[in-house]
């Protein structure tokens, strides 16, 4: 049974969805601050956790940090509706999805499995230590600078090398456009920031079957954009 970590301060809110959790069929434990929430996956390390931002004393970005520091168990932010910033910043400190309240509970179990088959299809230690970052038939040998698409050599620039490496490294997770003009570009990079929409309309046309309707490198509005896995675009 997959085991979840509900970390929320709101005894009435954490009941209510631990109750609704169990009949979808998940284990559920339950944390109300962001120490308990690190004592218990320092206990027992759950399958995911799902962390609210809004926690007493320690933030739940604070926890996220910490998490990250020593496990990448599946993550899911909930926020405020409307808190948009504290979405981005989650993503950007770990977090491997956010979801905002009040939310119906169907949507937060797909999201919630959506991340696991994720975890499980591919875990990020073995992605982030990989030398050949491979999703369907698009292929990036980083030793050699080498891109491959269905068997064919592909040339990139530089910069759409470096561009799609992250991307393919954090492949199925939001990556903000402030994360990529900060780890492709670099935190001195003087410049408009739309050289990453110039860059990531390049790498559509040399990777994508249809780059005016593209499926591997999806627009997320207001955030920025994610690398969709092969297994999720294959159904």
């Amino acid at each position: 049974m997959t085991s979840v970590l509900v970390v929320d301060d709101e005894p009435s809110f954490t009941e209510a969805l631990s109750v609704g959790l169990r009949r979808e069929g998940f284990e559920v434990r339950t944390a109300a601050d962001g120490r308990a929430a690190l004592a218990a996956i320092s206990e027992s390390e759950p399958d995911l956790v799902l962390l609210d931002v809004m926690l007493p004393g320690m933030s739940g970005l604070d926890v996220c940090r910490e998490i990250r520091k020593r496990s990448r168990v599946p993550l899911i932010m909930v926020t405020a509706r409307g808190e948009e910033i504290d979405a981005v910043v989650g993503l950007e400190v770990g977090a491997d999805d956010y979801v905002a309240k009040p939310y119906r509970l169907r949507e937060l179990v797909a999201r919630m499995r959506a991340v696991l088959r994720r975890a499980a299809s591919q875990p990020a230690e073995a992605q982030a230590s990989a030398v050949c970052l491979v999703e369907g038939d698009v292929e990036l040998d980083i030793d050699r600078h080498e891109l491959r698409v269905r068997g064919e050599l592909v040339t990139l620039a530089l910069k759409e090398f470096e561009l799609l490496a992250y991307l393919l490294g954090h492949a199925g997770r939001v990556v903000t456009r402030d994360s990529l003009m900060q780890n492709v570009w670099g935190y001195n990079y003087v410049g408009d920031t739309k050289t990453i929409d110039v860059h990531v309309k390049r790498l559509r046309a040399k990777i994508e079957d249809d780059p005016a309707n593209p499926e591997r490198i999806t627009t997320i509005r207001g955030l920025g954009y994610r690398y969709e896995r092969a297994s999720e675009l294959s159904g």
